[in-house]
Formats: structure tokens, sequence, C-alpha cells
């Protein structure tokens, strides 16, 4: 059985890479962060901004409810605030549905 190196993760992400992991400016992600309770990034002695795999997932799930499903920020807001578990699993199934995608395709491709 061949051997697989793991993906290493870090514990906790600067701010810049955030940005680049959902394309969008370090500016929107500031504004995401004191526009919504569930992100509370750590602050290092700088006063840099450290987030965590948590805060990660939840950018990612506030970026796809804003930017893939069109909501606005109160509804947003409304919906992690009132029904989160039931955003957070429908989150993860979409985003479980394309990986297989993308590995479909890839498969497809290789063909």
């Amino acid at each position: 059985m061949p051997y697989k190196e793991r993906k290493v993760e870090k514990l906790y992400y600067p701010i810049g890479e955030v940005s680049e992991m959902l394309d969008v400016p370090v500016s929107t992600v500031r504004y995401w962060e004191n526009e919504f309770d569930i992100l509370k990034p750590m602050k290092n002695k700088k006063g840099n901004r450290m987030f965590t795999a948590s805060d990660i997932k939840n950018l990612k799930m506030i970026y796809h409810l804003l930017k893939v499903e069109g909501m606005t920020l109160q509804g947003v807001k409304r919906k992690l605030t009132g029904r989160r578990e039931e955003t957070e699993s429908k989150y993860e199934i979409t985003e479980s549905l394309l990986k297989i995608k993308d590995l479909l395709v890839e498969l497809r491709d290789n063909m």
C-alpha cells in the first residue's frame, strides 16, 4: 500500500490567507467579523487577526449564503441565529456534493 502524506493543517490562519481562501478582499473579512457574532478570531500581541479552522468554516458558510445563494446580510444573520444547526448541515452536504462532483469530473477527464 503506497504511503500518502497527510495535508498539514495550521491551528491559526492570518487574515491574508483567509481572504485568499475565500477570494474576497481583506476588508470584507474584517467587515464580516464585525457583522457576525459567530466570528471570534484571536488577536496576537501585534493585533493581527488569527482565524481557527472553526472560524474559516463559519466564514465559508457566510460566503456561501451571501455570494452563492444571494441572501442579504440581515437574512444571513437571521438564518445563522435561528436555525444554525440546519444551516450548517445543509452547507456541509453541499460541500461534500461539490467534492464528489469534482472527483467525478476528474475521473471522467482522466479516462
